[in-house]
């Protein structure tokens, strides 16, 4: 892959934001109701990701969900209740950055909620999911990974500058202290939730411009009329992929 100057990455940012224009007016008129998941470990650029694909959005047409600590009337609910209100109406696109995966990453990783909770919604997600795609929701799922080091950079850098105050978080430290907990919960949440109704797009994050470029790539393929997808070159298979098993043993996805 070679390597882009910061030149070549905003001219192709740019022309990737302008297809994500005409996707979204097209969207808009077609009624079509987008549903775009991103979940990953920490640090590895699902923010910075989501800025760049909303920066030339419709503000009336385009929202971003980013789950909080349930409260207690939320875990007295359907686990999907307060995500099933957060979805997208016709011609609107919805992001959500992290989703109910949070059941099967940091609540399972951090005890946060039990085991056969967490079996449970394994068990279901994919009835839910394959439900939402039949009742015409267009449903999108990235999972982006991080190398161990590079996280570590990362959540350094968090901790040390004043401006990504914001996002830090009490539970950066457990991200590499449980990295091996983070692995062993991400291999099962993927095998488990990659189905041909909603399957699962892996994103090597380590070079953050080439995430970001990709993940647009193939949202502009996947979404968009054939007279816009087609003014889009196909994502680097060295930085995006669709999910499968010999992922988890050859090197795409970090260990």
């Amino acid at each position: 892959m070679a390597k882009k100057t910061d030149d070549d990455y905003e001219a192709e940012l740019e022309k990737l934001q302008l297809a994500l224009v005409g996707w979204q007016q097209w969207a808009i008129e077609a009624g079509d109701k987008t549903l775009i998941i991103f979940e990953g470990r920490d640090a590895a650029g699902k923010d910075g990701t989501i800025q760049r694909i909303t920066e030339p959005l419709s503000v009336r047409n385009t929202r971003i969900f980013a789950p909080t600590k349930p409260t207690e009337h939320e875990l007295s609910q359907w686990f999907f209740q307060r995500f099933v209100a957060q979805l997208p109406a016709s011609g609107q696109t919805v992001i959500f950055n992290r989703s109910w995966y949070n059941r099967g990453g940091v609540e399972r990783v951090m005890g946060f909620t039990k085991p056969e909770a967490v079996e449970t919604f394994l068990r279901d997600v994919p009835g839910f999911e394959t439900m939402l795609v039949e009742s015409g929701f267009r449903l999108v799922k990235f999972w982006l990974d991080v190398s161990k080091a590079e996280q570590a950079k990362r959540l350094k850098e968090r901790a040390e500058e004043p401006i990504k105050a914001l996002k830090r978080s009490p539970l950066d430290a457990a991200a590499q202290e449980k990295w091996d907990d983070y692995t062993g919960a991400r291999d099962e949440l993927l095998l488990r939730t990659h189905t041909k109704d909603a399957p699962w797009t892996c994103v090597r994050g380590d070079h953050k411009k080439a995430a970001r470029l990709n993940v647009i790539r193939h949202l502009v393929r996947t979404l968009a009329p054939k007279s816009v997808a087609k003014s889009v070159d196909k994502p680097d298979a060295s930085v995006l992929f669709s999910f499968e098993e010999a992922a988890l043993k050859d090197g795409r996805l970090e260990r």
